[in-house]
């Protein structure tokens, strides 16, 4: 990558106990081709070799993802591996995922809003919840674009043949695609942004027009991405060295008070804050 190339995204919002993760695999990301930049967060790979299963946990952004995965054996050639390709639209919770002895995932990252351009004859909430074969998508998302994604070894390789894939797909020109970007990005990075309401204002929109711009274009409501950005915030606050301060956390994200947060966060990643503060806080 040139000195001046744009940088992926370096957090790790979303994952849980990330460093636990990062032990275990092999994890990068990478910058997808200028065309594909407004459409994209990320490529994110992954290679692991594990002697023991390992289980993976992520509280999902409000995006689309492709995903090209292999699953084999330690040992074994690698064409007698399981591969497979599929779309996996917005998790609405706790995705969890078994990781054994040998694989290798290629994926792709669209920023909320962005994959509406490159499959147009759906509503992006077709897919919200569900993970479908990549060819009921895409077209020819068979056997050829899986080997060439998944066989290199060498990274710019792998990012060669998904800039391929994607750019001989569209995308398409769609200016509502643009604005649900936008709001979601408004929502992320702007902490006032706390109700359907105040968004809906920002935008221009009634409320209702909003709801119909993210359903067909995000997946969720605007009020699902709110709540989920600022959850991502609470797991990344545990995580960080120190003692929180929960009700003054729930109060700046929002929440109606700290009974609220706790048991938001309970629920979705089955244990109470401060338990896993302790588990997993940066000394």
């Amino acid at each position: 990558m040139s000195a001046s190339a744009p940088r992926p995204r370096r957090d790790t919002r979303g994952i849980v106990d990330p460093a636990e993760l990062l032990s275990r695999v092999r994890f990068r990301r990478h910058v997808p081709a200028p065309e594909l930049r407004p459409y994209l967060e990320h490529y994110w790979l992954m290679d692991w070799e594990l002697p023991e299963p390992y289980a993976s946990h992520l509280v999902p952004h409000p995006s689309v993802n492709v995903v090209f995965q292999r699953y084999g054996r330690l040992g074994a050639p690698a064409e007698d591996a399981r591969a497979w390709a599929e779309v996996s639209g917005v998790g609405l919770g706790l995705f969890t995922q078994k990781l054994t002895e040998t694989g290798r995932v290629c994926g792709v990252q669209f920023r909320p809003g962005g994959f509406r351009p490159f499959a147009p004859a759906w509503p992006v909430s077709e897919w919200t919840g569900r993970r479908v074969p990549l060819g009921d998508v895409f077209p020819g998302g068979g056997a050829s674009p899986l080997a060439a994604v998944l066989s290199p070894e060498d990274d710019h390789a792998r990012v060669a043949a998904l800039d391929a894939f994607l750019l001989a797909h569209g995308p398409a020109p769609d200016p509502a695609a643009e604005q649900a970007m936008e709001l979601v990005d408004l929502v992320r990075s702007d902490r006032t942004v706390r109700t359907v309401a105040r968004l809906a204002a920002a935008s221009g929109l009634s409320a209702r027009s909003l709801q119909r711009l993210f359903a067909g274009h995000v997946g969720v409501g605007p009020k699902w991405v709110i709540l989920r950005y600022r959850f991502h915030e609470a797991l990344e606050r545990a995580e960080a060295a120190g003692v929180p301060d929960w009700a003054g956390l729930a109060a700046e994200l929002g929440y109606s008070d700290q009974a609220h947060l706790v048991r938001d966060f309970t629920a979705t990643i089955g244990v109470p804050p401060t338990a896993y503060a302790r588990a997993v806080s940066v000394p």
